[in-house]
């Protein structure tokens, strides 16, 4: 099955009181966890954390060290986002072509008051692009990418409020830093642009490096993987943090995303959700990216995009059980509630007595 050991998080427990020793926290989030399964050459193991490390080879104990270390705060410029439990990442497409919104924020001043409505909301940070990647789509010409994102990352930004740039680009990485973006996010995770590497490493800043499996035009047509995908994710994801270490970008500025929908059908996304707690032992904070995916339309009775808000909403709070730090949606106030929900039960749950 593999040539290499994997642990996946299971056995997650409300709360650590009464279990000392028993339980491990997840990435220093809300989540606590009893159980790990241990995928090997050899099959797949239940373990119990309780005298786990006194089993675990010196990989394997360096993997444990990263599932269970708690992740570093992210700095966006002047503002800090904690990561010791899940934030929401509004996403503003600037494009006239967008799967999800058909266009509707292609309008500076639209995207810009969407954007600032978002952050009233409870967003801790937005995410604005100017190229759709969705199936299908064609590459923008970075003049045209930059024209549409630049005005936008500027008036938000001055606001205060912590932008993110959705780009591939580095000469819109470039430009979008300097407008008062304070992260990237990059869909191709630094393969696209040979610059781009250069440019997060000498500007500090977090990045975002996403899975994919070929380029969006054709990324849907056939997908397929030789093994378990969520191997193949982890498998690529570290192989591309080692490589923007290389290009001198510090380790605890990387974020990953497993690339919900990227080069995906149905059954891998599923097996991706299933499994998401194993991404922890990368390392890096955990962005997921599934709102108002096919993947939710395919699950109920074809329903176009602007009718998937209560499976995007499923999905973040199956993201959140499986400790990922950054939800990137569409529906801020309403993945917010969701949330809020949720971290009401999580802190009964956390509140002795």
């Amino acid at each position: 099955m593999t040539s290499r050991t994997y642990l996946r998080p299971t056995g997650f427990v409300d709360a650590p009181f009464g279990h000392d020793g028993k339980v491990a926290r997840l990435a220093g989030g809300l989540q606590w966890f009893s159980a790990v399964e241990i995928i090997g050459p050899h099959g797949a193991e239940l373990v119990p954390v309780e005298g786990i490390e006194a089993r675990l080879d010196e990989a394997e104990q360096a993997a444990w060290a990263r599932l269970t270390a708690p992740r570093a705060p992210l700095k966006l410029g002047e503002r800090v986002i904690r990561l010791d439990q899940p934030q929401v990442v509004g996403i503003v497409n600037v494009t006239p072509d967008s799967f999800s919104d058909g266009g509707r924020f292609a309008e500076t001043e639209t995207a810009i008051e969407a954007g600032h409505e978002m952050a009233a909301a409870g967003a801790a940070i937005l995410d604005v692009g100017g190229e759709s990647t969705r199936p299908g789509s064609k590459p923008v010409w970075e003049g045209d990418e930059a024209a549409r994102v630049l005005p936008v990352v500027q008036r938000l930004a001055a606001s205060g409020t912590a932008v993110s740039v959705d780009t591939r680009k580095a000469s819109v990485m470039e430009q979008a830093l300097a407008a008062g973006a304070g992260m990237i996010n990059d869909v191709s995770a630094l393969t696209w642009d040979s610059r781009a590497a250069e440019i997060v490493a000498k500007a500090g800043c977090p990045i975002v490096l996403m899975h994919h499996q070929g380029a969006p035009e054709t990324m849907q047509e056939d997908p397929r993987y030789d093994r378990p995908v969520l191997f193949e994710i982890c498998d690529w994801l570290e192989a591309r943090i080692a490589a923007a270490v290389a290009a001198g970008v510090a380790r605890e500025r990387i974020i990953v995303d497993p690339g919900f929908g990227f080069g995906k059908n149905v059954q891998h996304n599923l097996q991706l959700m299933n499994g998401l707690a194993m991404l922890h032992a990368l390392g890096c904070p955990i962005m997921l990216g599934a709102s108002r995916k096919r993947t939710i339309g395919a699950l109920s009775n074809e329903a176009p995009p602007d009718r998937r808000l209560g499976g995007s909403i499923a999905l973040a709070l199956k993201g959140a059980e499986q400790g990922v730090q950054l939800l990137r949606v569409h529906d801020v106030p309403e993945t917010l509630q969701a949330l809020r929900v949720w971290r009401g039960m999580r802190d009964a749950a956390l509140t002795p007595g």
